[in-house]
């Protein structure tokens, strides 16, 4: 779509579905003090715009086609590329867990996609004051969470030694090091990191496969995370961008 120019906010799309992207142009141009700049199907398109032309602010999906760039990713790429431009995310999936996330990676807001149309634009003027955006539901589920999480932090933990093969250099911004993730997840994490097997960790820890494979999957739920494919995408990808 081609960048158009505006005094007003601009803000650019990005949304697989073509349904989801005009409808929301069309919704968010009816805003005088809103001017959509572009709407975009990939991140490559949103990308190549955004270093012809910046945008105020970048409305994106969080979860794209399956050949292009997880959300998690993508948050941190455009944090580094275009610092200026302010990031809100959608998702028709909204756990605290995914919340956290994006919101570390860099978001200054997140809105579910079941949501109202005029949360959303409340959200929009909201980081564009400067602020940032989370409803009370999810306010309050991540105070849950992090709660949760403060008192598994307040119990000793006992961290392996980390093998990691030759020439990997992990990023200290490391998923292991996600706060959603107990203490025996991470370290079940880490070892995946590193190259080890299920059986290999599971021997490592005197534990039995299956308790060291639930570990490693519910580390997977809570980062949104289906494969060990997807793991390292997440974990290195950044640096290929």
């Amino acid at each position: 779509m081609t960048w158009t120019l505006a005094s007003a906010l601009r803000i650019a799309l990005l949304d697989d579905h073509a349904v989801v992207r005009y409808g929301l142009a069309k919704r968010l141009a009816e805003e005088p003090d809103f001017t959509v700049v572009g709407a975009f199907a990939t991140s490559k398109e949103l990308m190549a715009a955004l270093r012809a032309s910046p945008a105020d602010l970048l409305l994106i999906d969080y979860s794209l086609g399956s050949n292009d760039i997880d959300g998690l990713n993508l948050i941190r790429a455009l944090r580094v590329r275009f610092p200026r431009s302010k990031i809100l995310v959608t998702s028709a999936h909204s756990s605290p867990a995914t919340v956290a996330m994006a919101m570390k990676a860099g978001a200054r807001g997140f809105v579910s996609k079941s949501q109202e149309l005029a949360e959303l634009i409340l959200a929009i003027r909201t980081i564009s004051r400067g602020r940032e955006y989370l409803n009370s539901t999810m306010t309050r589920e991540l105070a849950i969470m992090q709660a949760a999480e403060a008192a598994t932090r307040s119990q000793p933990e006992v961290r392996p030694p980390r093998r990691r093969p030759r020439g990997t250099d992990i990023s200290p911004d490391s998923l292991s090091d996600m706060p959603s993730l107990s203490p025996r997840e991470r370290e079940v994490l880490r070892c995946c990191l590193d190259g080890m097997s299920v059986t290999d960790i599971a021997e490592k820890f005197a534990r039995s496969v299956k308790t060291i494979s639930g570990q490693k999957q519910s580390a997977f739920r809570k980062l949104g995370v289906r494969s060990d494919n997807e793991l390292f995408k997440i974990e290195y990808q950044i640096k290929e961008l």
